[in-house]
């Protein structure tokens, strides 16, 4: 599979079969995705890769973290801003829309939409999870290198037919799952990924989002005298 190809279909999947992944095959991931950018080389990241009866204890300290606190824990590191503007807001808001769309869920049906949203927390099926730790001492920059370790992986896995989920919302349990995990004072979690084997028959793995039209997010300059420099050589 080329890079090109592993890009394009590479998708946030929400449905996995239960089978299970090999230590062997997630640490053959790891090893090549860990050669991700990092600037400064500081690499400023750890992972916890869970399966099995950790997965459970981890499911089960969300659902009771998010009865005792429905609105979560993100503290000052919110997923996304309080005041959304557009056209990110409207980005959003669409992506949502059909993603309930093609589960059947109305939009007034408040009990459905948040039944799937729990799902997040159950790692939507998946036998296997990395939760992404990070210093809190770093900045945004250091934020967006961890960013291209994720990336990272999630193509080497496309690549060797696997499917990933990136998942923000482990930020609302952030801290009762860091405290499981033992982790330092200095340390948080950023997010967790779900991976295993996509269940291809599940209705929700058929949305695909759209993106921003190329033109929309990118500014080229200098080559109208590039091409003119080019034909004065011809």
């Amino acid at each position: 599979m080329q890079v090109e190809e592993a890009v394009k279909q590479r998708k946030s999947v929400r449905a996995f079969k239960p089978d299970l992944v090999p230590l062997s095959e997630i640490r053959a991931i790891l090893e090549i995705a860990r050669a991700a950018p990092s600037g400064g080389n500081l690499q400023p990241w750890r992972m916890i890769v869970i399966t099995g009866h950790e997965i459970e204890a981890v499911r089960s300290i969300a659902m009771h973290s998010l009865q005792e606190n429905p609105l979560g824990q993100a503290g000052d590191y919110p997923i996304y801003p309080p005041k959304l503007n557009e056209p990110y807001r409207t980005r959003r808001y669409l992506v949502g829309e059909a993603l309930y769309a093609i589960l059947g869920i109305a939009r007034e049906d408040s009990v459905g939409r948040l039944a799937q949203m729990s799902k997040n927390y159950e790692f939507f099926g998946a036998p296997l999870a990395i939760f992404f730790v990070i210093d809190r001492a770093m900045g945004h920059g250091q934020w967006a290198h961890m960013g291209m370790l994720m990336q990272t992986i999630c193509l080497v896995a496309q690549e060797r037919g696997l499917a990933t989920c990136m998942q923000e919302a482990w930020a609302m349990v952030r801290d009762s799952v860091g405290q499981h995990f033992g982790l330092a004072p200095h340390e948080m979690i950023y997010c967790a990924m779900a991976m295993g084997y996509e269940d291809t028959k599940a209705p929700i793995n058929q949305l695909r989002t759209g993106r921003a039209h190329l033109d929309e997010i990118a500014t080229f300059l200098g080559f109208a005298s590039q091409e003119e420099q080019a034909i004065s050589l011809s």
